[in-house]
């Protein structure tokens, strides 16, 4: 459940209460209220005189942008929206254009939230032995990952990594070398942040400085709290973009091991 406290970015007729279940989006917790959250996005585009999108005018942006992408098939993809909320359907030939497709529905303004419940139908199966086989050679073979650390366990063409890294760029870059490997059929990322010890108010600290440098970023509607070495993010931000970066800039904090996201989107 999150609460969603709007002061500092525009007036608001009311405080908004969501407490509809989160979605889970490629490893991310989404906290998605689509009723109460379309009402206050509304209000924000009148407020700034600007057109307020219908669901139908957000479907057809959304396939409009997956039809421009280049590496993947949209043809087979399905776009249905309700109040701001995106669901992609259908099915792709990889692992990859399942993830590029969400990333580029994200990048679309307008979007509040987003599930993806397109289907991978590989058109090259491989063993998961030969998928194992493939995943550890490419997380050997990139230097900015301690791949000693690190296991690679696949059932059934879905790959899983376990293990520790110092940082979160880490993470990320053992999950990016798996996702284009022929026959994956999807990635769990477990693999754990333990990151040197360092002091809860001054990760906050520099947290917030470096919301103040981003261009892309109001830090006045985000609010950062530290309980040991995790941090939990809240506020606004206006599209999938700035509560991408607001994360990534909230990982690169040295101490973080865990980062909670409830930015809401508005836009």
């Amino acid at each position: 459940m999150w609460t969603a406290d709007y002061s500092g970015v525009a007036p608001r007729p009311q405080r908004l209460v969501c407490r509809m279940p989160s979605k889970i989006i490629f490893g991310t917790t989404v906290s998605v209220c689509p009723d109460s959250g379309m009402k206050y996005a509304e209000s924000v585009w009148m407020q700034r005189g600007l057109p307020v999108k219908t669901d139908i005018e957000l479907r057809r942006d959304v396939e409009r942008a997956l039809e421009w992408e280049p590496s993947i098939d949209a043809r087979e993809i399905a776009v249905t929206v309700k109040n701001g909320v995106v669901t992609l359907a259908g099915h792709v030939a990889s692992y990859a254009e399942k993830w590029t497709a969400e990333r580029v529905a994200k990048r679309v303004a307008g979007v509040t939230a987003l599930a993806n419940d397109i289907q991978v139908k590989l058109e090259n199966h491989r063993t998961d032995a030969e998928i194992a086989e493939s995943a550890r050679v490419a997380l050997k073979l990139d230097s900015r990952i301690p791949a000693d650390r690190l296991k690679v366990i696949v059932s059934n063409g879905w790959v899983t990594l376990e293990g520790t890294v110092d940082y979160y760029y880490q993470k990320a870059a053992a999950e990016s070398q798996v996702r284009y490997i022929v026959g994956v059929k999807g990635v769990t990322n477990a693999i754990e942040v333990v990151p040197p010890a360092a002091s809860p108010a001054d990760v906050k600290t520099r947290i917030e400085e470096a919301f103040k440098r981003e261009a892309q970023l109001d830090a006045r509607s985000l609010n950062v709290e530290t309980r040991g070495s995790k941090v939990v993010l809240t506020g606004t931000v206006h599209s999938w973009v700035e509560r991408h970066e607001a994360e990534l800039a909230a990982w690169s904090a040295p101490g973080v091991s865990e980062v909670e996201n409830h930015l809401i989107v508005v836009t």
